[in-house]
């Protein structure tokens, strides 16, 4: 296996000079070298060829001893210094001072066909930033996010990527809820791949400790590798550096809302300088449709992360950027001028992502008017968001009842005249705004299935892969996984997964509520 290897990070930037891996204050430096911990007995049990082939890895070479040495820790790639990375970030609203890489070792970078990916593996092992936990990871939470990252890129989400998923044959302790019970579960190790790890909370730290020199070094190095048509670094290169983050953090959060995804943990070290979907931890996607709803248990109580929040705390979460980014720039009008921007852009683009799903192209004034009354609706009987929205491309003159969405409803035989006498009057409306569209039925319908999932990764069919895998079944992974590369397809055979919710999966731990150490 001859990779591409690049250096560029390690190189560039500032390095923790202390080279044991004891926890600490890392002053001084963007990342501490580090290896991942040798495991007992690893296994691949899924590879991604797809992302495998970004890398210039052949299929050959995937099934190789050396590939899975490599991806469990057990061999580093010649020439190369694994590290962790120095962050802080705001968790909850508060500020948590020093966080950094506390699971994730990078092993290097690969440049392939004129892209250039960072590989990293989570669970590897513990780190200077692992405070008291133990840098591991479980079987359980790690087909979450291994599925998780392939399934949000071909929804055509900003995400990072997966590029394999293993056993490491060491057992570890967890306490799933966080209420004192504690058991061993089945180690493992996802290999994650992105063209930066780099968050907000990167550059919260060193502004926090008033490290203005190394700040500068990051943001000019961020600059020139990641957002190089921006310029030469300037103060108003660094103006525009924060707009763009902030029109990439919109976008991405536009796109969770389109698809009912809700992240679970929006903290600024869990935030992408790329505006990318980072950390899949307690995600989940919205069953029935409920601005109001969290997956995160931790977040049970003030549902900070809710998901009618996140386009909110995107918001708040770049206000701490802009107060990190501030001693470049040192004033304070055009980063408030950029926040303001977001808040206007968020209006606008919201509105046309809710008119798309809807079908509806053409400029109208009573749209919003639409969109809040269907919002509100939705919300009176627990109805399910991706299956009414699918369903809802059938609408036609001819069928034009509400049997078009009945299957969305979780319990369509209760519900009572006066919710239906509601519905009715909402898809009266919707047909005569129909009609002032130049689309026939058939495009209205192929141009809404585009942008409407009919397969997401409900957070049950996780948990069936994660109960398989527990007894030595990778079937269902490789099932769920080929499913999820075409989401908007009809896919008959797979007819089974556009489903609601299954009644036994509404409160069961890993398909309704889930923890931060998920």
């Amino acid at each position: 296996m001859k990779l591409n290897i690049k250096d560029t990070f390690t190189t560039k930037l500032p390095a923790d000079p202390i080279l044991e891996n004891s926890r600490r204050q890392v002053t001084e430096a963007v990342f501490s070298y580090v290896n991942p911990k040798k495991t007992k007995e690893p296994k691949v049990i899924h590879t991604s060829q797809e992302m495998a082939n970004e890398l210039g890895i052949s299929s050959e070479e995937l099934q190789s001893e050396f590939f899975k040495n490599i991806v469990t820790g057990n061999e580093i790639y010649p020439n190369t210094k694994p590290f962790a990375m120095c962050y802080a970030g705001h968790q909850f609203g508060n500020w948590a001072g020093q966080l950094g890489d506390g699971r994730a070792i990078n092993l290097f970078e690969v440049e392939h066909q004129n892209k250039n990916w960072k590989v990293q593996l989570k669970g590897a092992g513990e780190t200077p930033y692992s405070r008291t936990a133990d840098g591991l990871a479980v079987l359980r939470s790690s087909i979450r996010e291994y599925l998780c990252a392939e399934a949000m890129f071909h929804l055509g989400v900003p995400t990072t990527r997966s590029l394999s998923l293993s056993l490491t044959g060491d057992d570890v302790l967890r306490d799933v809820l966080y209420n004192g019970n504690p058991a061993y579960e089945k180690g493992a190790i996802v290999s994650r791949i992105s063209p930066s790890f780099l968050r907000f909370g990167n550059f919260e730290i060193f502004t926090a400790r008033k490290d203005v020199k190394n700040l500068k070094v990051l943001v000019d190095y961020t600059i020139k590798h990641h957002f190089k048509h921006l310029g030469k670094p300037s103060k108003e290169t660094y103006i525009n550096f924060f707009r763009e983050v902030s029109e990439r953090t919109l976008e991405m959060i536009i796109h969770w809302q389109r698809v009912g995804f809700v992240h679970g943990v929006m903290n600024t070290d869990n935030m992408s300088i790329l505006g990318l979907t980072i950390d899949y931890g307690p995600y989940g996607w919205l069953e029935g449709f409920d601005f109001g709803w969290t997956p995160n248990t931790t977040d049970r109580q003030h549902k900070r992360y809710r998901y009618g929040n996140q386009p909110n705390i995107g918001l708040w979460n770049l206000f701490q950027l802009a107060n990190a980014l501030y001693p470049l720039i040192e004033e304070v009008d055009p980063l408030e001028a950029v926040l303001a921007e977001y808040k206007t852009n968020f209006e606008q683009k919201s509105l046309a992502m809710m008119k798309s799903k809807l079908g509806l192209f053409e400029d109208n004034k009573n749209d919003l008017g639409i969109i809040q009354n269907l919002e509100d609706t939705l919300q009176l009987v627990e109805t399910d968001m991706t299956i009414f929205f699918r369903n809802l491309a059938n609408f036609s003159d001819e069928n034009s009842s509400l049997k078009v969405i009945e299957d969305a409803f979780y319990d369509a035989e209760n519900i009572s005249e006066e919710v239906k006498q509601l519905w009715n009057t909402w898809l009266n409306t919707y047909a005569e705004r129909l009609k002032k569209e130049n689309l026939s039925n058939k495009e209205r319908k192929a141009k809404m299935n585009a942008v409407n999932p009919k397969y997401v990764l409900r957070n049950y069919m996780a948990q069936l892969a994660i109960d398989a895998a527990d007894q030595g079944d990778y079937t269902l992974i490789d099932e769920l996984f080929q499913l999820l590369k075409k989401p908007y397809d009809e896919q008959p055979k797979n007819q089974k997964w556009f489903t609601k919710r299954p009644e036994w999966a509404r409160h069961k731990v890993g398909c309704s509520m889930l923890s931060c150490s998920s």
